[in-house]
């Protein structure tokens, strides 16, 4: 019981933490001329090198839509209830369903004021929050909730890296933001809470409180100091950046645009890899290993196979 009041209590927060970051986000670099000019810079630093990478980023972001949404969502509740997990299955249709549709709809309702910056994009309006990259990010997680728990710290790593690459492509595409795709990352990281907690009220009474693998334990540690690693490169390019926000993108120097470029790619890395961890960390308690009782199998060996 004090495992799941303090999982509870913990998936709250982080929610909560999340959506503060959300709003903060939405408020320095859509709201205010400052934050905009950051966004700008470092958008169009994509320049460097985009022809290069132009042909394979914009096939690699044409394969998601709503038709491929809906296949892995498939796949996640196929592989929940084979597991036969079937809360598991509901729940993350719930957080795949609820976080696009919450990311549709902030990007219909929020308001990008015209402060003279970036004048060439005016007339596309808010870009804030990143389909694409809620889209990548909802079914990561969803993922993560629905494979075997050996394997979860594994799924947690592909899945950072994929979600991680395609907020990058879509800047790296200019279709949008830097700021978009963390905005995404982090509205997916609350509605992960949320399908957390929904998990943790109906699991029921007599099901046993697991230990973390071992394997995502290191995938955790592994997420966690890469994170950590990537925001610092993200705030140091931010800050060099933050130097010459008044300065036209065009009158900056080669060096300065791939600073903001890279640094905005290493600040999406680090944000998703950051959210993935603490996710991860209580995982092993929304979602704990069935084990059958007698039947002389090695705890493991049924987690395989039915955890």
């Amino acid at each position: 019981m004090r495992g799941s009041v303090a999982t509870g209590t913990w998936l709250m927060v982080l929610a909560a933490a999340e959506v503060v970051g959300f709003a903060a986000l939405t408020r320095f670099f859509v709201q205010t001329v400052h934050g905009q000019r950051i966004d700008w810079i470092a958008l169009t630093g994509n320049e460097i090198g985009q022809r290069t990478v132009e042909g394979p980023i914009n096939t690699a972001l044409n394969t998601i839509s709503v038709v491929s949404l809906v296949i892995a969502t498939v796949v996640v509740v196929f592989i929940a209830a084979i597991r036969r997990r079937i809360a598991v299955a509901v729940v993350s249709v719930l957080l795949i369903v609820g976080a696009n549709v919450t990311s549709e709809l902030l990007k219909m309702t929020l308001a990008r004021p015209s402060l003279g910056v970036d004048t060439a994009r005016a007339a596309a309006g808010n870009s804030l929050p990143s389909g694409h990259t809620t889209v990548a990010a909802s079914v990561a997680v969803a993922l993560v909730l629905a494979l075997p728990t050996r394997v979860r710290g594994v799924g947690a790593l592909i899945g950072t890296v994929v979600t991680a690459f395609v907020g990058v492509a879509t800047l790296s595409a200019g279709w949008h933001r830097p700021s978009d795709a963390v905005a995404s990352v982090l509205l997916v990281g609350a509605w992960a809470s949320v399908a957390g907690l929904l998990l943790l009220l109906v699991r029921g009474p007599d099901e046993p409180t697991a230990t973390v693998h071992h394997k995502n334990l290191m995938s955790t540690v592994l997420l966690a100091l890469a994170g950590v690693a990537l925001v610092a490169v993200a705030v140091v390019a931010l800050n060099l950046t933050d130097q010459v926000a008044a300065v036209h993108p065009d009158e900056l120097s080669r060096k300065r645009l791939l600073a903001a470029y890279g640094g905005a790619a290493a600040g999406i890395g680090g944000v998703t890899a950051l959210v993935m961890a603490a996710f991860l960390v209580t995982l092993h308690r929304i979602v704990p290993p069935r084990v059958l009782p007698d039947d002389g199998a090695e705890p493991e060996t049924v987690d395989l196979a039915l955890g």
